[in-house]
């Protein structure tokens, strides 16, 4: 499986070898700058300039949460290992931790000095990866 973005806004989820389009999703209002899939492989995150992340379902055919609250387009997004977290890295110099079951954001990480360009949670823990245009890599606890 391949997901590709485009200029329209569109994200498609493309079969291999085939090439035929399984699924495609319809949602962001500027560029989608990340994607990444749950660990159980039922679901989607995607991150776009226009601010939001967004979970997509795979048997829903569609968008099931957006989640808001950075200032500028975030650029990455990635699941937590357990599934019901999700993290985000935005050009607003702030990394969040969201919580999928309450639909909320759990902690905004700030400490940047420049945009945060990618994140990752460390496999089953609750360490957090961040790089950024500050020329630095922080690692963060995701529970304080």
């Amino acid at each position: 499986i391949v997901v590709t973005g485009s200029d329209d806004h569109l994200w498609k989820m493309w079969a291999l070898p085939d090439g035929n389009i399984i699924m495609t999703g319809e949602g962001h209002t500027d560029q989608l700058s990340g994607c990444c899939f749950h660990p159980s492989g039922t679901q989607l995150v995607t991150s776009s300039g226009d601010t939001t992340v967004r979970i997509w379902d795979f048997s829903k055919r569609g968008c099931v949460l957006t989640l808001e609250g950075h200032a500028h387009a975030v650029r990455d997004c990635s699941w937590h290992s357990c599934g019901d977290f999700v993290a985000s890295a935005s050009v607003d110099n702030t990394s969040k931790i969201w919580d999928v079951n309450s639909e909320r954001c759990r902690y905004t990480m700030c400490g940047h000095e420049d945009s945060v360009n990618s994140i990752e949670f460390l496999p089953f823990s609750n360490t957090v990866l961040t790089s950024s245009a500050d020329k630095t890599l922080s690692l963060w606890d995701a529970r304080t």
